[in-house]
């Protein structure tokens, strides 16, 4: 269970496919990124595989706000930090980070997710057994500073 730090993901290498004309990460391939590294931490809620076979339960992604903070290469590997912001019957919603292996952040993902019953699909609400778990979470994750792109909006700021 969490001790009031950020979920770490495993270590993810970007690899060579995933590199645009440009020479660095294409976008697309940090939202690969944040989804792998964010599913390691949905398992960790108890959100994983086995969840989605046995209860016919999963997590769908309704938004998510993306913000590029510095280019990734092909030598580079990378960690997703998750942190769980807040939850509702039905939602939750998370901040996850790119960090790059010499500390520096990537980029920043905030997401809106929903339960979703697959037999629907529909949205429906968290079984009683995964709440204590989520509030857990919830409670460690309070003590941490609320991150600065939480809530950001997109648009032309003009004078």
């Amino acid at each position: 269970m969490p001790e009031g730090e950020l979920y770490r993901s495993a270590p993810i290498a970007i690899e060579k496919e995933w590199i645009d004309y440009n020479g660095h990460l294409n976008m697309a391939y940090y939202n690969v990124i944040f989804d792998r590294g964010g599913d390691e931490f949905l398992a960790k809620l108890g959100f994983g595989p086995a969840y989605a076979a046995e209860r016919k339960l999963t997590i769908y992604t309704a938004e998510v706000h993306i913000c590029y903070v510095r280019e990734l290469h092909l030598d580079d590997a990378v960690t997703v930090t998750s942190q769980l912001i807040d939850f509702d019957e039905k939602r939750l919603h998370t901040y996850n980070e790119i960090i790059h292996r010499d500390g520096w952040v990537a980029a920043t993902a905030e997401v809106l997710s929903l339960h979703v019953d697959m037999s629907g699909p529909k949205v429906g609400p968290f079984p009683a057994d995964i709440l204590p778990g989520l509030e857990l979470y919830k409670q460690a994750h309070s003590r941490l500073p609320m991150p600065a792109r939480v809530g950001r909006a997109i648009g032309i700021k003009r004078k």
